[in-house]
């Protein structure tokens, strides 16, 4: 058995291994389909940025000497906007009226911001010195031509794309999404669009676990469901092993019908880790067949949802080829007491709100890791160790936020 953190560590650096023996894919993308995507070769600056010295305020280009004493008056010569061109030069005495994001006039080395002026025709008089390079970002200051601005294996957010986009990058490489081979299993399970029998529970995992995927940038690749029978099991895991990753769900218990790990042995996976020490969860399992990772994980909703968060993640951003990302990780006050007694980390779902400025989380009634619907009045998980298992109403706690909730 492995804690949580121990497992985390092993899957990253079992996909790590498999990705050096066999590259990841690349493809190129535009920037209107890289939201979210991983670069697979870095960008650089095609010019200085700023291409001028650029003013931050809207105001008045001065001479920094001729403030140097307040109040002065100044003579007006002329004006800039955003994007328009000042032939002059701005002499002794003299200022030209700027924008925000226009370029700083020849002469000029500082910025009076407008509310620190009064105008009157042809002249204005600065209530406020400034220094030299106030209110102006000089040319090149936030980057150089030909200087890196993104690096390969950085995941495009929004500010990414900017960059990308200020630069002129309109296409570019990417890694490959990962395909995710999803596989639930239990004769108990029907497809969502089936009437289940009285003693049946309709494939929930599935989509559960694809939307997770899709959250954390792969592919979903649902099989569907497999029954508790070991030729069924095996050709369904056949189909997953094509994919870039496995990721199962029921069948890694001890019962009886728990097939999955001695399916994937015969089919000569090894398994780096088969329980971890916490709950929801404690039953999940780790290994690699045939150079694919392979994530088998409980079968009842909360347990899936919470274990994938915990490994299949970190799994995809390897695959990815990105760095692991840190937990989602916070800290707020108990809003009641908690009392945990197995000495092993609990994944409990809770609420968050906000009250007198703190953050308070409650945890909320639920009837073990098969609620799901407690789950969907949750934004967050209250993570309790076995350093600490009691709270006091108002003692801080570690919170796991849902990153679809984030």
């Amino acid at each position: 058995m492995v804690t949580y953190t121990e497992g985390r560590r092993i899957v990253a650096e079992a996909a790590e291994a498999s990705v050096r023996a066999v590259p990841r894919a690349r493809e190129r993308v535009g920037l209107e389909a890289a939201f979210g995507r991983v670069l697979a070769e870095p960008l650089a600056a095609d010019r200085d940025a700023p291409p001028f010295d650029r003013s931050t305020r809207d105001g008045f280009a001065v001479r920094s000497a001729d403030v140097a004493t307040v109040p002065a008056t100044l003579k007006l010569v002329g004006e800039i906007a955003a994007g328009a061109d000042f032939r002059g030069a701005v002499g002794a005495g003299e200022c030209v009226q700027i924008m925000t994001g226009a370029a700083v006039p020849r002469g000029a080395d500082a910025v009076v911001m407008i509310e620190h002026t009064q105008s009157s025709p042809g002249t204005i008089t600065a209530q406020r010195s400034v220094a030299k390079g106030a209110n102006v970002v000089p040319r090149g200051r936030e980057a150089k031509a030909g200087a890196q601005v993104l690096a390969a294996g950085q995941r495009l957010g929004y500010a990414e794309l900017s960059i990308a986009a200020q630069f002129g990058h309109a296409e570019f490489a990417v890694f490959a999404r990962p395909r995710v081979a999803i596989l639930s299993t239990g004769d108990e399970l029907v497809p969502v669009a089936q009437a289940p029998g009285p003693f049946q529970i309709r494939n929930s995992n599935s989509f559960s676990l694809a939307a997770q995927v899709t959250l954390a940038g792969g592919l979903p690749v649902p099989l569907g469901t497999a029954a508790d029978e070991r030729g069924a099991l095996l050709a369904k895991m056949e189909q997953g092993l094509a994919a870039d990753a496995l990721v199962l769900s029921g069948g890694v218990s001890m019962g009886k019908y728990d097939l999955v790990e001695e399916a994937l042995r015969s089919l000569g996976a090894e398994f780096l880790f088969d329980s971890v020490s916490m709950r929801p969860g404690k039953p999940t399992a780790f290994g690699m067949c045939r150079g694919k990772p392979v994530l088998g994980l409980p079968g009842n909703p909360v347990s899936t949802m919470v274990t994938f968060e915990l490994f299949g993640v970190p799994l995809l951003d390897v695959l990815s080829g990105a760095p692991v990302r840190s937990l989602p990780l916070a800290s707020a006050r108990t809003k009641l007491p908690i009392r945990e007694k197995a000495s092993l980390a609990h994944f409990l779902p809770a609420r968050l709100s906000r009250d007198g400025g703190e953050t308070y989380a409650e945890q909320l009634s639920w009837q073990g890791s098969g609620d799901a619907a407690a789950l969907a009045q949750a934004d967050s998980f209250l993570v309790v160790t076995e350093r600490q298992l009691e709270f006091a109403a108002g003692e801080w706690v570690d919170v796991l936020l849902r990153r679809d909730r984030m």
